[in-house]
C-alpha cells in the first residue's frame, strides 16, 4: 500500500472530485445487456424507441458498472481503499442512451475514524453522473473504508 496517493487523511468534507467522462456506445450497451440484463430496450434500438426510454438504453446496472470504472480510474485504484460496507442509495434518474457522454463528480459528505479499528476511516460520498445536456442521470451515496496513511505504510 505504500505510495498510494489517497489515504483517509486526504479526504476533506465538502471537497469534490472530478471522475472524468465516458462515452457510451450502442455496442457496449448490447454486450452488457446480453450478459446481465437481457430486456428488449437494452438489446435493440427499435425496442428501446418503442419503450418509455426513447432509444437503446443502458441497464441501470450497466450505469452502476460504468460509474464504478470511472471511480476506479479517477482515484480508487490509487488509494488505500478497503472496500465499502454498502450503498445507502442509488437512483437512475434518466435513461442513459447510446451516444451519451457521461461526466461524473463525487462530493465528500462526511468522514470519521472507526471506533473499533482506528487505523480505518469511513468516508461518506455522494456521486452523480450527468449527460452531455447537463441532465442528472445517476445518483449514488455510499460509504468507503480507507486506511490511514501510517496504517497503509505498516502493511507494506
Amino acid at each position: 500500500m505504500t505510495g498510494k496517493t489517497w489515504a483517509y487523511e486526504d479526504f476533506a468534507e465538502g471537497a469534490s472530485l472530478d471522475l472524468g467522462s465516458k462515452d457510451v456506445s450502442a455496442a457496449e450497451i448490447i454486450e452488457f445487456a446480453a450478459e446481465f440484463d437481457a430486456q428488449p430496450m437494452h438489446l435493440d434500438e427499435e425496442a428501446g424507441k418503442a419503450s418509455i426510454l426513447g432509444g437503446l438504453s443502458a441497464s441501470g446496472w450497466h450505469t452502476c458498472a460504468m460509474f464504478m470504472r470511472m471511480l476506479c480510474d479517477a482515484f480508487l485504484l490509487d488509494s488505500t481503499s478497503q472496500g465499502s460496507p454498502g450503498i445507502e442509495h442509488v437512483k437512475w434518474k434518466k435513461p442513459v442512451l447510446a451516444g451519451d457522454r457521461l461526466t461524473g463528480t463525487l462530493t465528500i459528505i462526511s468522514k470519521r475514524q472507526s471506533k473499533s479499528r482506528p487505523q480505518l476511516g469511513l468516508i461518506t460520498m455522494r456521486s452523480e453522473l450527468v449527460n452531455q445536456r447537463g441532465e442528472s442521470v445517476f445518483e449514488l451515496e455510499n460509504t468507503g473504508m480507507f486506511l490511514a496513511r501510517d496504517a497503509a505504510r505498516d502493511l507494506s
